[in-house]
């Protein structure tokens, strides 16, 4: 009960910013992991990039901040793992284009 306790009433628990922010945050690497499922021509390639900046920044900012918000942090590491993976699903996508192409070809 007393862990309860100090979890409610700590400078990063549910009654502040510190607490809600990343919580909801997580729908940002949730919705890029749901979109791993989807063909590599629908990625938005500036988004993307885009996210992976912003994810950056703010892991930095969630590092530095006072006090430190480790939630905040594990929801922007995690955005930026899924976003760099679309990243690298769209580079590959014209790679692998070709090779069905050339595959088909020699069918």
């Amino acid at each position: 009960m007393n862990a309860l306790r100090s979890f409610w009433n700590s400078p990063i628990g549910p009654k502040t910013t510190h607490f809600w922010g990343p919580t909801f945050n997580w729908s940002l690497p949730l919705a890029a992991a749901m979109d791993t499922k989807k063909p590599p021509e629908t990625i938005s390639v500036n988004l993307t990039a885009v996210m992976c900046v912003y994810s950056a920044l703010f892991m930095r900012f969630a590092w530095v901040v006072k006090p430190r918000n480790l939630h905040l942090l594990v929801c922007h590491v995690s955005n930026e793992t899924v976003q760099l993976y679309q990243l690298s699903r769209w580079f590959r996508a014209p790679r692998l284009l070709e090779q069905k192409k050339e595959e088909a070809d020699a069918n």
